[in-house]
C-alpha cells in the first residue's frame, strides 16, 4: 500500500481504532506491525571482538531513518524493566533500511549484557528517532583525521563506509586506540579499506601492549605521537569520539591548530569539583511529590534512586530525552559546573544536578 493510502487509511480509521489494540493483534501476524510506533526486529547478531557485538536490525516504517555518525534509543524489556540507552550506527542505512550497532559490553551494564548475551534474531526493540552531529557534511572537501578510542570508533566507523561507498573522495586517516588487540572491532576490514584505498590510512594504538604490525602503534594520545601518527594534522579538518576524558585530551591536543573539530564523548568528561554538599529540596510539579536529593549528583540518578523513573536515553546529555522543564530553583551542569540560576527553563535531568531547591514539570 502506498504510503498517501496508508496515512488516509489511518486518519479515516483513527476515530475507531485504539492503536494499543492494534498493536496486540497486528504484532500476532508480525512482531514490528504497529500503528504508529518505531520498532525494530533484531535479524542477525554475530560477535565483532573479544566484548562487543554487532547487532543487524530492520526498523518498521514508521522509523524516519539516520545519517551516518547519529545515535539510536533501543528499548527492551529486560526482566520486566524497561531499559533504554543510546547506541551508533556503524553504518550508514542500507538500501533495504537495515541498520546495524556495534555495542561494547559495560561492566554492569545491564542493556549491553542483554544485547551481547541474551539478545537473538527475531527480537523487537523501540528505536527512537536519530540524534547527534558527528556527520559529514553533503560535500565532503578537504583532508579529514578520524581519532576514536573505546566503542568511539562505532560512529566513525559508519563514516568510513559511507566515505568508501563513494570512492573515498578525500584523504581520511583514522587513529584508533584500544587497550589491547582483542578489543579491536572491524580490524579485518578497516585493513582491506585501507590496500583498496590509498586516500584511507588506518592506524591501531594499543595502550597495553605491544604492537607488533606495521600499521600499529603504542601508547596513549598524547602531542608527539599524535603528530607522529598524522603528521600533517594541521591540514586536517577532525572528528574525535571515545570517553570523556579522551575527548577532552584530543579537544586539547587540537583545538585551534586545525581548520574543523568536532568531538562526542559517550561518557561525561571529569566533572569539575564544585561544593555541593547537603539536600535540597524537589517538587515535582506533576505528580505532586516533594524529594529530598543530593546536590552533586545528576538529577536523573538522584531520582531514580527515590524510584522516580523519567523518560532517559544517551544519559550523557545528547539526545535530549530526559528534557525537562524546571519553573523554579538554580541547577549546574555537571560536565562545566556551569550554575543556571533562570527560574523557567528547561534542562537535561542526566547531566544537571541540584544546586537550590527545585520545581520540576515531572
Amino acid at each position: 500500500m502506498k504510503p498517501i493510502r496508508r496515512s488516509r487509511l489511518r486518519r479515516i480509521a483513527s476515530p475507531f481504532v485504539a492503536p494499543p489494540v492494534f498493536d496486540f493483534w497486528a504484532q500476532r501476524l508480525h512482531p514490528t506491525w504497529s500503528w504508529e510506533r518505531p520498532l525494530a526486529r533484531v535479524v542477525d547478531h554475530a560477535p565483532a571482538s573479544s566484548n562487543a557485538v554487532t547487532l543487524t536490525l530492520k526498523p518498521n516504517r514508521h522509523w524516519a531513518g539516520a545519517q551516518a555518525g547519529q545515535h539510536v534509543n533501543l528499548t527492551a524489556d529486560i526482566d520486566g524493566v524497561r531499559i533504554t540507552r543510546s547506541y551508533s550506527l556503524d553504518a550508514p542505512v542500507a538500501r533495504d533500511g537495515r541498520i546495524s550497532v556495534t555495542v561494547k559490553g559495560v561492566d554492569g551494564g545491564r542493556m549491553s549484557a542483554h544485547l551481547l548475551q541474551a539478545a537473538r534474531r527475531g527480537e523487537v526493540f523501540d528505536i527512537g528517532p536519530a540524534f547527534g552531529d558527528l556527520v559529514l557534511p553533503a560535500k565532503v572537501e578537504g583532508a579529514w583525521a578520524f581519532l576514536a578510542a573505546g566503542s568511539g570508533v562505532t560512529p566513525l566507523m559508519a563514516l568510513v563506509r559511507q566515505l568508501a561507498g563513494q570512492g573515498m573522495p578525500v584523504p581520511v586517516t583514522l587513529v584508533y586506540w584500544a587497550r589491547t588487540r582483542a578489543e579491536l572491532c572491524f580490524v579485518e576490514e578497516l585493513r582491506a579499506l585501507a590496500a583498496r584505498y590509498p586516500a584511507f590510512d588506518v592506524r591501531f594504538v594499543l595502550t597495553r601492549e605491544a604492537a607488533t604490525a606495521a600499521d600499529e602503534a603504542t601508547g596513549r594520545i598524547d602531542a608527539a605521537p599524535l603528530d607522529a601518527l598524522v603528521p600533517d594534522l594541521a591540514t586536517r579538518q577532525v572528528y574525535a569520539c571515545g570517553p570523556g576524558g579522551f575527548v577532552a585530551t584530543a579537544t586539547g591536543l587540537v583545538e585551534g591548530r586545525v581548520p574543523l573539530l568536532r568531538t562526542e564523548a559517550f561518557t561525561p568528561p571529569p566533572r569539575p569539583q564544585t561544593d555541593d554538599s547537603g539536600t535540597v529540596e524537589v517538587r515535582l510539579a506533576r505528580s505532586g511529590r516533594a524529594l529530598q536529593l543530593p546536590r552533586g549528583v545528576a538529577l536523573l540518578e538522584a531520582l531514580e534512586a527515590e524510584g522516580v523513573k523519567p523518560k532517559s536515553g544517551c544519559r550523557m546529555g545528547i539526545c535530549n530525552t530526559c528534557a525537562c522543564g524546571k519553573s523554579a530553583g538554580a541547577t549546574r551542569d555537571l560536565r562545566t559546573g556551569t550554575a543556571s540560576t533562570e527560574s523557567a527553563s528547561a534542562l537535561k535531568l542526566c547531566i544537571s544536578s541540584a544546586v537550590s531547591d527545585l520545581v520540576l514539570d515531572l
